[in-house]
């Protein structure tokens, strides 16, 4: 096994079964697994990708992720968005990328997978910038995920911003900074859209150089004081990558807030 964390962002993955668009544009796609087996009917998982929102960034590293939530059950759909550095990418364009392909999946999967998945939103499960995009879709669409996982998210954008994380990366994705847009980041920063509806979990490694745990804790602290149901999960000994990493031994922490995330429905 490699002990760069990093590669799993490259390691091959079994092909979803089949994928289906949600939009017009080449990067509105969703690529669908079917659960493995024969057991209970289960919610379609959203995959939500990181990649600091950039174009250099898809949805084929979570495939080892995806497979391995199929592979335990779970109906799993990964959805892609455009990015920064593509036409359309950016503000506002990811976002409302993500939203239609998340208030979409209900359909697109029940037709793609019938009987394989339960009827109702999907929860969502979102890596760094995807943990941003998860929370939010549930901050403007609460009615249409069941619950979010959260998996080291960029939850709070101005402190992302201050930080430079990916030198630049919120900047980008914006158009710069909380004083260049305050009406941009009102509307998409996690951290000033609490309280989130959606029951939401939250699992950051100590050892994140990617995107700080504090973060999360700030972003956690707020959304609790406005009222969300939201769990935090630090793990001490665990990095960026190893959160979607299904070889890791941050693994089962993963697998398990998930499942905490059906159980309370």
């Amino acid at each position: 096994m490699s002990t760069d964390p990093r590669a799993v962002l490259t390691r091959p993955a079994p092909p979803p079964d089949l994928t289906v668009a949600y939009g017009d544009h080449p990067d509105q796609l969703v690529d669908l697994r079917r659960p493995a087996g024969d057991g209970p009917v289960r919610p379609l998982v959203a995959v939500l990708h990181g990649g600091f929102w950039r174009a250099e960034y898809d949805r084929a590293h979570t495939g080892p992720l995806a497979a391995a939530l199929a592979g335990l059950g779970w109906p799993v759909a990964q959805l892609e968005y455009r990015r920064t550095g593509q036409p359309g990418g950016g503000w506002p364009g990811t976002l409302t990328d993500v939203l239609a392909g998340v208030a979409a999946l209900p359909a697109l999967a029940a037709r793609a997978l019938p009987g394989r998945v339960a009827a109702g939103p999907p929860l969502l499960l979102g890596h760094s910038a995807g943990g941003h995009l998860a929370l939010y879709v549930a901050a403007h669409a609460p009615a249409a995920v069941a619950g979010v996982l959260a998996l080291a998210p960029v939850a709070d954008l101005a402190e992302a911003y201050r930080l430079d994380l990916d030198s630049g990366a919120v900047a980008a994705l914006l158009g710069g900074g909380p004083t260049d847009h305050p009406d941009r980041y009102a509307a998409a920063d996690p951290r000033t859209l609490v309280p989130l509806r959606p029951r939401t979990v939250i699992v950051h490694g100590l050892r994140d150089r990617q995107v700080p745990a504090t973060v999360s804790r700030s972003f956690v602290t707020a959304a609790r004081a406005a009222g969300s149901d939201v769990t935090l999960v630090e793990l001490p000994e665990c990095e960026h990558f190893g959160l979607i990493d299904p070889d890791s031994a941050a693994w089962p922490q993963v697998r398990a807030a998930l499942q905490s995330l059906h159980k309370d429905q």
